[in-house]
């Protein structure tokens, strides 16, 4: 088994997510490399993208996901919202609707809505999306709701969270439309995007989605997979299976003690990875910090996991020097204001400063 360092790692991953170098690609290609872009906050997606490209084109994500239909927004991994590609996400939503929460009794009494309950949902608003239309929720709801003859689950399907509308969108029923005003709408998926390929089978799904975390977040184990699928829901058997289904691909490395998996076609360029000393900041919600999770010592420090963890799930932008966190940033009075906690090269810090000023 060879070995290598965190420190290499952590250089590798930079230069698979397009942080160094920056990448020369459109938007949806970043989105396919990082296995989706968290978009609960938009604009921390559009960032996530800019800050990886040599030349940021303004309004690119916007145009990729309401005009070109090659991105598509939805919810997916840990319940989420995210940009996936248009051509891959079925496989992304059909390995988070394994978790099947809605089953758990636990769930039922917190929502008030059966399995059943939701197999009518999900048929009413096949039904009414099938027309191509793009509702608002208020309009989904009133449909379901006239539908279903469910009036109990209408001020539900009004919350804010979505909650009964996750399962649906997992199982490609559903995704957001363009903006109505100041209301998000819904549409089907298979209406609306001309790249869409439908909700694989799972193993099939799986290998799409295990190849693009291990290409972007690797190496990594079937645990570290899993938090950030579905924060550790999935059923283990169920997950021996997903990695058995592409072992052929995969090889294990040993990373300062620990064995993990990477792809075969990967190896070479891994250990060829000398550490890096570049400075990058990052914005809220990164995919570099969500792909390792905040609970990952080997970037981000323990004691300083509170400063970018924070409440509501708040994920704080960050500075990475040499691949770790070494601090924290934000806008203040138009300017950004850094606070590190570990000595950060000060012309490379300022540089990039200067750089991610002109993208916020």
């Amino acid at each position: 088994m060879e070995s290598l360092t965190w420190a290499q790692a952590l250089a590798w991953r930079m230069r698979r997510q397009f942080l160094d170098p920056l990448g020369d690609v459109p938007a949806v290609e970043v989105a396919r490399r990082l296995a989706g872009v968290q978009a609960q906050v938009g604009s921390a997606a559009e960032l996530a993208i800019a800050l990886r490209q040599s030349g940021p084109v303004p309004r690119e994500v916007e145009e990729a996901l309401w005009t070109e239909r090659t991105l598509v927004k939805t919810w997916a991994m840990r319940g989420t919202l995210h940009l996936l590609p248009a051509d891959e996400a079925g496989a992304y939503l059909a390995l988070c609707a394994t978790a099947r929460n809605w089953e758990k009794p636990s769930w039922q009494r917190a929502f008030g809505a059966t399995p059943a309950d939701l197999e009518a949902i999900a048929a009413a608003a096949t039904d009414v999306l099938g027309t191509g239309a793009c509702l608002t929720r208020e309009e989904l709801t009133g449909e379901i709701v006239e539908r279903t003859g469910s009036a109990h689950l209408a001020e539900l399907l009004g919350s804010g969270w979505g909650t009964l509308l996750k399962p649906l969108a997992w199982w490609g029923v559903l995704c957001y439309g363009p903006c109505r005003g100041p209301k998000v709408t819904f549409a089907a998926p298979d209406r609306r995007l001309p790249g869409w390929r439908g909700v694989p089978p799972v193993e099939q799904a799986a290998r799409t989605v295990i190849r693009a975390f291990l290409g972007a977040h690797g190496p990594a184990t079937p645990q570290m997979f899993d938090a950030w699928l579905m924060r550790g829901l999935s059923d283990k058997k169920e997950l021996r299976g997903w990695f058995a289904s592409v072992e052929d691909e995969l090889t294990e490395v040993d990373v300062e003690g620990a064995p993990m998996y990477v792809l075969a076609e990967h190896v070479g360029e891994l250990l060829e990875t000398e550490p890096t000393r570049l400075v990058r900041l990052l914005g809220g919600f990164d995919q570099y910090i969500l792909g390792a999770g905040t609970g990952a010592s080997y970037v981000l420090p323990a004691e300083h996991r509170a400063e970018v963890s924070r409440k509501a799930g708040w994920i704080s932008p960050v500075v990475l020097h040499g691949g770790r966190v070494a601090g924290v940033w934000a806008v203040r009075d138009g300017e950004i204001a850094v606070t590190t906690w570990e000595d950060v090269p000060a012309e490379r810090l300022a540089a990039e400063t200067l750089r991610v000023t002109a993208l916020t």
